[in-house]
C-alpha cells in the first residue's frame, strides 16, 4: 500500500523531540500523531510504528531518528523523533540541523538530567530557534510543590 503524500500548499515547518533517555520522547510524538490525525486528517503513528527497528524494540530506546509528518488547519509539519541515549547523540545532532523548533521533553520524575542539557546546547550549536519544554510524567510525581508548579 503505497504511503499518504501531503499536499505541500500550506507553510512547512521542521520540528522534533529532544531530551534524556526514557523522559518520553517517542510517546509524545505518538500522542501528537493521534491528536492531529482525529482533528485536522492523516494518520495517527502508534509507539511502536515509531520505534520499529529490531534493536529499538529489544533495547526500548531510539537509536535513529524517526520521521512523522501532520498537519493542522494552517501548517504541515515534519516532525524528527530524536534518540535521547548517549551513543546516539550524533543521530541527534543530525536530527536537529534541520528544525525550527525543538520540544524539549522533561521527566518531571527525574527533571534536568546529563542529556537534557547536552541536547539544548547541541541544539542551539545548530541553530535551532526555538526550543519548549513539555514536562512529562507529572501523574507520577507526588510532590505537592512540583504538581502546583505543573498545573
Amino acid at each position: 500500500m503505497a504511503k499518504e503524500t501531503f499536499q505541500r500548499n500550506k507553510p512547512h515547518v521542521n520540528i522534533g523531540t529532544i531530551g534524556h533517555v526514557d523522559h518520553g520522547k517517542t510517546t509524545l510524538t505518538a500522542a501528537i500523531t493521534t491528536v492531529m490525525a482525529k482533528h485536522h486528517g492523516g494518520v495517527a503513528k502508534q509507539f511502536v510504528d515509531i520505534d520499529n527497528a529490531p534493536e529499538e524494540k529489544e533495547r526500548g530506546i531510539t537509536i535513529s531518528t524517526a520521521h512523522v509528518e501532520y498537519e493542522t488547519e494552517s501548517r504541515h509539519y515534519a516532525h524528527v523523533d530524536c534518540p535521547g541515549h548517549a551513543d546516539y547523540v550524533k543521530n541527534m545532532v543530525t536530527g536537529a540541523a534541520q528544525m525550527d523548533g525543538a520540544i524539549l521533553v522533561v521527566a518531571a520524575t527525574d527533571g534536568p538530567m546529563p542529556q537534557t542539557r547536552e541536547h539544548i546546547l547541541l541544539a542551539r550549536q545548530v541553530g535551532v530557534p526555538q526550543i519548549v519544554v513539555f514536562m512529562n510524567k507529572t501523574d507520577l510525581v507526588d510532590d505537592e510543590e512540583l504538581i502546583e508548579l505543573v498545573e
